[in-house]
């Protein structure tokens, strides 16, 4: 026959655990509790992800800051005073702020792409000016030419106008390429000063 056996009906029936509020797993975390900076997290990132979300309109955005929020909230949780206010209220004015920097910050970026854009943007090109600059360079070029010696003037024509070598223009001119060279560096020293360049 079976005896009937008595159970404590205390220790069989299933109680809900407490839920903890978002300021004692605050305080918890401030000690380094990981597991309730989990539960922390799971109480309130959904709050703090739609907040940034309304303001920053961008997911992949929104998603990044929240992760700097809670990783704030991990590193300063010892600052949290609940005489100033609730954990929940904390931590969403961090989401806020970090938030309304991140929009500021994309603004000035803007402003800063903008601003290079305008400044490099390239200016009319005025083909009046630009032959008037060249014909008047020209001039010079050719008064200067005008100043060297015959010697030094062929050696500058033939290397700058003709492209022709050291060794062509030695052959052109039957005299050694030491010679040539001499005349294009003292023709090139003498139009250098001639037209004010310095070195």
């Amino acid at each position: 026959m079976l005896a009937l056996v008595e159970h404590d009906t205390e220790a069989w029936s299933s109680t809900e655990p407490t839920p903890v509020s978002p300021d004692d797993l605050l305080a918890r975390v401030a000690d380094g509790d990981q597991a309730a900076f989990s539960d922390l997290y799971d109480a309130l990132s959904g709050r703090v992800l739609g907040l940034v979300t309304r303001l920053l309109k961008d997911r992949a955005q929104s998603e990044e800051v929240a992760q700097e929020v809670f990783l704030e909230v991990w590193q300063q949780a010892t600052r949290f005073d609940r005489a100033r206010g609730t954990a929940a209220s904390w931590v969403l004015t961090m989401a806020h702020r970090r938030a309304v920097d991140r929009v500021r910050a994309s603004q000035a970026s803007h402003d800063r792409d903008t601003k290079i854009g305008i400044r490099d943007l390239e200016s009319g090109f005025d083909q009046v000016s630009e032959s008037v600059e060249i014909r008047i360079e020209h001039e010079r070029v050719s008064r200067a030419l005008g100043k060297l010696t015959e010697f030094q003037r062929q050696a500058v024509q033939l290397a700058y106008y003709g492209g022709y070598s050291h060794s062509e223009m030695a052959e052109r001119l039957g005299v050694p390429i030491g010679t040539v060279k001499t005349r294009l560096r003292d023709g090139m020293i003498r139009l250098r000063d001639e037209m004010g360049v310095t070195s």
